[in-house]
Formats: C-alpha cells, sequence, structure tokens
C-alpha cells in the first residue's frame, strides 16, 4: 500500500495533470465529505457484496459437496455447471436487467451468478480429493451419512471452500461496481462515476480508495477466517 501511495505521488509530481491530484489532497478531501457523501455509498455497496457472496456460499458450497459426494448427482450437475461456467456472466447483464429490473436483485444476481460457480467446482473437487479410505474408515464405525459430512467433508473442505471465496471476491466487487454505475443512486460504483462527470477529480479519486480499502478489508477477513479453518491441516 505504501509503494502505490508512492508511486502516485510520483506521478502526481511528474505529470501535473488535474486528473491526478496528489494522495493528500485527495485523503483531506476524503475526510471532508466521508461522513456528508460517501458513508452512505459504501454501506450500500458493501451490503450488497456481502449479501451476494453469502448467497453464493449457502448455494454453491452445499451443490458442490453433494455433486462430490453422490456420483449421480454429479453426473446430473456437472454438464450444467461446466457448459455454463465458461459463459462471459457480464452477457448475461441485459437479460436479467429485463427480468428483475433495474433494482437491487439484478445486481445481487450478477454477484451471485459471478462467484457461485466457482464455489460450486472448489467444492466439488475438495471432496473428490478426500481419499476413500478416510470414508471407509468412519463407515465401518456405523457412521451415516449425516456424519460423513459432518465429520469429514466439511472440516477437510472448507479451506478450499474459503480460498475460492476469497479469489471470487475481487471480481465481484468489479462487477458490483460496473452494475452500480445504472439503475441506482446509491453504492460506491455510482459515486465513483458521478464524480467522474462531474469533473470532481478528488471525489472519484476518494471513492477509488474507499472502494480499494472495502475490498481489502473484506479479502483479509475471509483470509482469516480460512486460515482458522486451515489451521489443523
Amino acid at each position: 500500500m505504501i509503494m502505490v501511495i508512492i508511486i502516485w505521488q510520483l506521478l502526481a509530481w511528474l505529470l501535473k495533470l488535474p486528473i491526478i491530484p496528489e494522495p493528500l489532497a485527495v485523503l483531506v478531501n476524503l475526510g471532508q465529505i466521508f461522513a456528508d457523501k460517501i458513508s452512505t455509498h459504501l454501506w450500500y455497496s458493501l451490503g450488497r457484496i456481502i449479501m451476494g457472496l453469502a448467497i453464493a456460499v449457502i448455494i454453491g458450497v452445499p451443490t458442490g459437496f453433494l455433486m462430490g459426494y453422490f456420483e449421480k448427482i454429479d453426473k446430473v450437475l456437472s454438464p450444467l455447471v461446466y457448459f455454463t461456467y465458461p459463459i462471459p456472466k457480464i452477457a448475461l447483464l441485459p437479460i436479467i436487467m429485463l427480468l428483475f429490473g433495474l433494482g437491487e436483485a439484478s445486481k445481487l444476481i450478477m454477484i451471485v451468478l459471478i462467484v457461485i460457480f466457482q464455489i460450486i467446482i472448489t467444492s466439488r473437487d475438495a471432496v473428490k480429493a478426500i481419499p476413500q479410505e478416510v470414508f471407509r474408515s468412519l463407515q465401518s464405525l456405523g457412521a451415516g451419512k449425516r456424519h460423513m459430512f459432518t465429520e469429514i467433508i466439511i472440516p477437510a473442505s472448507m479451506g478450499e471452500v474459503l480460498t475460492s471465496a476469497r479469489l471470487a471476491l475481487g471480481t465481484a466487487i468489479s462487477i458490483l461496481f460496473f452494475t452500480e454505475t445504472f439503475g441506482t443512486e446509491f453504492g460506491m460504483g455510482y459515486f465513483i462515476m458521478d464524480a467522474w462527470m462531474r469533473v470532481n477529480y478528488l471525489d472519484m479519486y476518494g471513492g477509488i480508495v474507499v472502494l480499494s480499502l472495502m475490498g481489502f478489508v473484506l479479502f483479509t477477513m475471509v483470509d482469516m477466517i480460512e486460515r482458522k479453518f486451515s489451521a489443523w491441516r
């Protein structure tokens, strides 16, 4: 982060362009406008990204686990997942907007679509990677399918699942920015693009800084949770 600020400052000194203000000027302006302007937009964006990621995890993890453990479910769902996964989800945005409008639903659906496939595939592969001897050992003790999930699959797979969620978070934030540039008056994407159209570069860069810090904090939180789940390995 310090290197980014240094490079930013050097570019501002060398180029002396209004489109690249100095970091200190941006931070001073950010302190002045945060409470009145940016905080509301930040909460909207934070709520959308957390809710979208949560929905993707709630749906994607059980789906991936079931595909990984039950061969019949895997044979049915794998072709569908691998056929739709390479489709650029952003191309579906006009269809989603026509079906669900310009409101919150379309934004959440886009985030879920971006994240969920990676979570499903990672969850499935994590279960597939567990040696069959582990399952047979627990079965020999009389354990049922519920115990297979609670005692083996979930503890052994959650590290990989959280890794995929952490990596997908960056893409989800990018999509969030794109979806917030239209059909809403709240969100960091809207704030940044509005500042750009008003040629207010201090506000624009302040919004970019806040959006980047939001991503950094969320990334760090998921990383900490991942380490707790992976500590036993």
